[in-house]
């Protein structure tokens, strides 16, 4: 039976705040270790990459995506990818960008069960390309903030600008897991 690796809970219920948090023993470069800054999450509906669907739902979404392109005055062979698909920035599930590699079935090598996202971490917040529909959603108290950097909050860096993405077992999490870099 799954583990529970990650669940929500309220703010409410932190009561041990550590006033410092603790440093790492060692850090090989700056950029490895996330700067501190306020943690907004908030629940989202992402769909998979174009690349991840079929030829005829691809040409269907791109008819569907002509008025909608044009009204923002994006390409309707990209307004999936920027609007819908592949939500930027740090998050917990979801589907994987596949902006450097073309998509490939990815399974556990210990029982060859199809490997999920765990995570992703992301050098950037929101996109260029994505207009405003990932911006998070304003609420009373949110950023900016003394110290906010905007696309690049946290100040990791992954590679030149990539993403970080990590796979797990769902059936066993304890299998080894993949880390894909997009």
């Amino acid at each position: 039976m799954p583990r529970t690796l990650l669940f929500w809970r309220s703010a409410a219920a932190v009561t041990d705040i550590l006033d410092t948090p603790p440093e790492p023993p060692a850090v090989q470069f700056d950029g490895y270790l996330p700067d501190p800054c306020v943690l907004e999450p908030e629940q989202i509906t992402e769909y998979p990459d174009h690349l991840e669907l079929s030829e005829e739902l691809r040409e269907q979404l791109r008819q569907w995506s002509v008025p909608q392109a044009a009204e923002e005055g994006m390409d309707p062979d990209t307004y999936y990818d920027c609007v819908l698909s592949n939500a930027p920035g740090w998050k917990v599930g979801g589907w994987p960008a596949w902006d450097s590699t073309d998509p490939s079935p990815l399974s556990c090598s210990e029982c060859g069960t199809g490997m999920k996202v765990l995570m992703t971490v992301a050098t950037f917040e929101e996109g260029d390309d994505a207009g405003n529909s990932w911006s998070p959603r304003p609420h009373p108290g949110a950023g900016p903030y003394p110290g906010h950097r905007g696309y690049n909050a946290t100040g990791v860096q992954i590679g030149s600008g990539y993403r970080q993405h990590l796979f797990v077992c769902p059936t066993t999490p304890e299998h080894p897991h993949i880390e894909l870099m997009t």
